[in-house]
């Protein structure tokens, strides 16, 4: 318990002293409250002896070299690309030879138009327009007039009368039969060395590359058919251009030695479904073109000492780029290996740094946090997943830069709010933004931008109760953040020197990317949320809302088994939800938590007070150590029955420690009469012998085992938990009455040190005594007495003072 700012310790009697007090008749326990502060000293020798600082050492040096590791290596990258307009002049630091990259490029260019386009011979065809040709005498020599040619070969050929009758000639002549194949062997060789190209395949071989000739081949080289020969790319003919087709046949028939009539035999053979003689052979020109340019050798130039690689306003291109990235290369070798080692791990101190301001503000500010070794390695793990994101992201793709650095830096922010209040996810976010910034060299702007959206989606996260809370945030943010990166794009880039449309594009496309910042976060946080719940070991308000409904499962089990209890747990969070309200705690969290502490009731719900309707009671039928573990019991089995139907772990807490330590005083004190009883039916003697003493009951036997409420929740449920069932003893309860009593009730606990473990502080409890006397007076108001009501009263009264004798002492205060 604190008072205010201050701890309090609460120091009870020794077991030998209770035992005195018993002895003598007196049982009440005497306490005292010493508020005390440890010194500085103290604390830091507690703080070194703590396990907690080993695993919360182990977590910062591994949070350090994981994210100076990702740092080093960004700062040392170029995060800009082709195509952006430049907010600064950079020149160079060190000079140093480089490549020439665009003249390079372009003498590889030249290399690559200068290679020959490559066409490939297609043979059948070759072959087959020779073979008709030179067999064609022979054919018409085994006929004896032209009606008995086939027809397709008189059209094929078109053959007439005179040139029917010169090729039988031929065919019986020897020698002129030699000469028609010599001369078809003519054509055959010029047929090869002027190809027949179709429209597309000429054009291109006339226009495209610089080197005139082009290159044809006839086969592959281990066919060893004919080596590949180079032509004037103007010997191609275009062979669905009739009129030039016609032309260079003929030229080509003359110059094979044909004449009149066969040449017109020959003539119409070439220009009978005429198909081209080559093809182009685009892969293998391609793979030439490359080996040309792979020849080339690269065109060095020297950079020196402050010579502009780009100026702010230009549009960046691929040649200053690489040089860029070619002078942050050589930068990074100048200097001795002591300085860049220097300078490499003053990385590592400056984060550290930041991750020992981050870890004094959690161990102060965040215990929950601090506390937890995991929670801690899980937030640590966060922070620096979220740093590797934006920094992978933005050198990945510099044009997201704005995209990759907002939208981790808000997410950390939604879900350290969500996962535990709102003080520490602006500490973290804040932090998490430095790194992000000094990751990724950004301006000052980009920093506000971050802290802009991650403030916003933290003031509207005070409580999440639906899912709506999270859409309405994104689309806020989103709207935020995108009229800030419109005012600070309006800043940064440049107003003199660059066209209106290229500033259009970088300042539209930084806004765009913002708001999509905004919703990308929300909506990540929107899916990952049950994971979040899991992880740190949280509930949401949606969680807790849906826990509430009383046709849970759970809950439903608790109607129908223990309806008196469930009556009692209504009272109780209504009672305590009106408390958490009045001191600022979670007013949802309590209200749930008060309808699950006593589900373990549901195993032998015959047991308590609220479930009998009449009749004898069942613990008088037990000795006190007997009813005393059916009473206790109901702690653990709520605990297992927690755990096995899912219960959130937040819960959990509600159920083991809402009697905390409590003395189960009913049946302490009938374990005191009976022992009374016994001794007073024995002699002095035996007494004497058997050292009575010892066999009175312990009352460290009688209490409940614990914990003790560790949160301001807990403890008000413990409180009203309490008030709620004296309240039910009182004959006639009016507020005067339920005020003493909730504060006789508030102070016991207070001596007894229930709330010792938990920061709740002497105005606090004060304020919650005052808000648990207005709801349960409100809830147990008068009424207007008639005198039909008098026997009624009565029979009340009796039947309290019934309930006061049986109730179960947790319940009776």
């Amino acid at each position: 318990m604190a008072k205010d700012q201050s701890k309090t310790s609460t120091k009870s009697g020794s077991k030998s002293g209770s035992k005195s007090s018993s002895k003598n008749g007196n049982t009440a326990r005497r306490s005292t409250v010493r508020v005390s502060s440890k010194s500085i000293r103290q604390q830091i020798a507690d703080l070194i002896s703590s396990p907690n600082l080993f695993w919360g050492t182990v977590v910062l040096i591994a949070f350090v070299i994981a994210v100076g590791s990702v740092t080093n290596w960004t700062r040392g990258q170029l995060l800009v690309s082709v195509g952006q307009v430049m907010e600064e002049t950079r020149t160079s630091r060190v000079e140093f030879n480089t490549e020439d990259v665009q003249q390079t490029q372009m003498h590889q260019q030249a290399a690559r138009l200068n290679v020959p386009r490559i066409h490939n011979a297609d043979l059948p065809v070759l072959e087959e327009l020779r073979a008709s040709l030179a067999n064609l005498p022979r054919t018409l020599g085994g006929v004896a007039t032209l009606d008995e040619v086939d027809r397709e070969i008189r059209v094929r050929f078109g053959l007439t009368e005179e040139s029917f009758t010169t090729l039988r000639e031929t065919a019986s002549q020897e020698a002129s039969l030699k000469l028609w194949t010599d001369q078809v062997n003519t054509l055959d060789e010029i047929l090869r060395r002027r190809p027949l190209l179709d429209r597309q395949t000429w054009q291109r071989a006339t226009q495209e590359g610089l080197n005139t000739q082009i290159e044809l081949r006839f086969g592959t080289p281990e066919e060893h058919i004919q080596p590949p020969v180079r032509i004037s790319r103007e010997d191609a003919i275009n062979m669905d251009n009739a009129d030039q087709r016609k032309a260079e046949i003929e030229r080509m028939i003359r110059i094979a030695g044909f004449v009149s009539p066969v040449d017109e035999v020959v003539l119409n053979r070439l220009n009978y479904q005429t198909r081209p003689t080559f093809s182009f052979d685009e892969s293998v020109t391609a793979a030439m073109q490359e080996a040309a340019a792979g020849r080339v050798q690269p065109v060095r130039r020297s950079i020196t000492v402050g010579q502009r690689i780009y100026a702010r306003g230009d549009v960046l291109e691929q040649a200053p780029y690489e040089l860029a990235k070619t002078e942050i290369k050589q930068f990074a070798k100048q200097g001795s290996i002591m300085r860049r080692a220097l300078k490499f791990l003053s990385v590592y101190g400056l984060i550290a740094m930041l991750g020992i301001i981050l870890a004094g503000y959690i161990s102060m500010y965040s215990p929950k946090i601090a506390t937890r070794p995991a929670r801690t390695r899980w937030l640590a793990a966060m922070i620096a997943t979220s740093v590797f994101a934006a920094c992978v992201l933005s050198v990945f793709d510099p044009r997201l830069i704005w995209m990759a650095s907002i939208t981790p830096v808000i997410l950390v922010a939604i879900l350290v709010c969500i996962a535990y209040d709102q003080r520490t996810a602006l500490a973290v976010c804040g932090i998490t933004a430095i790194l992000v910034g000094f990751a990724l060299k950004m301006h000052m702007g980009m920093f506000v931008l971050m802290l802009v959206g991650s403030a916003c989606a933290i003031a509207q996260l005070r409580e999440i109760r639906d899912r709506r809370t999270l859409i309405r945030m994104s689309i806020v943010i989103a709207a935020l953040l995108t009229v800030v990166a419109v005012f600070d794009r309006l800043i940064s880039l440049p107003t003199v020197g660059v066209g209106g449309s290229e500033i259009m594009l970088p300042l539209v496309g930084a806004s765009v990317q913002a708001g999509i910042s905004g919703l990308l976060a929300g909506g990540i946080a929107l899916f990952i949320l049950p994971f979040i719940e899991r992880v740190f070991d949280i509930s949401t308000g949606m969680t807790l809302i849906e826990l509430r409904d009383p046709k849970q499962p759970l809950l439903r089990e608790l109607q129908q088994r223990a309806p008196g209890t469930y009556n009692h747990s209504l009272n109780v969070a209504s009672i305590a939800e009106s408390a958490a309200e009045s001191i600022g705690a979670d007013a949802l969290l309590t209200y749930v938590g008060c309808l699950y502490h006593d589900i373990g009731k549901m195993n032998k719900p015959d047991y308590f007070i609220e479930n009998q309707s009449g009749g004898p009671n069942k613990h008088d039928k037990l000795n006190p150590a007997m009813s005393l573990l059916v009473i206790v019991g109901h702690v653990k089995d709520g605990v297992e029955m927690a755990r096995e139907n899912g219960l959130p772990k937040s819960l959990h807490h509600f159920i083991d420690a809402h009697h905390g330590t409590t003395l189960v005083e009913y049946f302490y004190r009938r374990a005191k009469e009976q022992a009374a009883k016994t001794d007073e039916a024995r002699s002095i003697e035996q007494i004497l012998a058997d050292n009575a003493e010892e066999q009175l009951p312990d009352e460290v036997d009688y209490r409940y085992p614990g914990p003790k409420p560790q949160t301001k929740e807990v403890a008000i449920v413990m409180l009203s938990d309490a008030i709620e069932s004296a309240t039910r003893t009182l004959s006639e309860p009016t507020p005067s009455r339920i005020d003493a009593l909730v504060r006789s009730l508030a102070n016991k606990r207070l001596m007894d040190g229930q709330f010792d473990e938990c920061d709740l502080t002497f105005r606090e409890l004060k304020t919650i005594c005052d808000s648990i006397s207005k709801t349960v007076a409100s809830i147990y108001h008068g009424r207007i007495r008639y005198s039909a009501d008098a026997d009624e009263s009565k029979r009340g009264t009796d039947s309290g003072k019934q309930s006061k004798a049986s109730e179960k002492p947790d319940k009776s205060a």
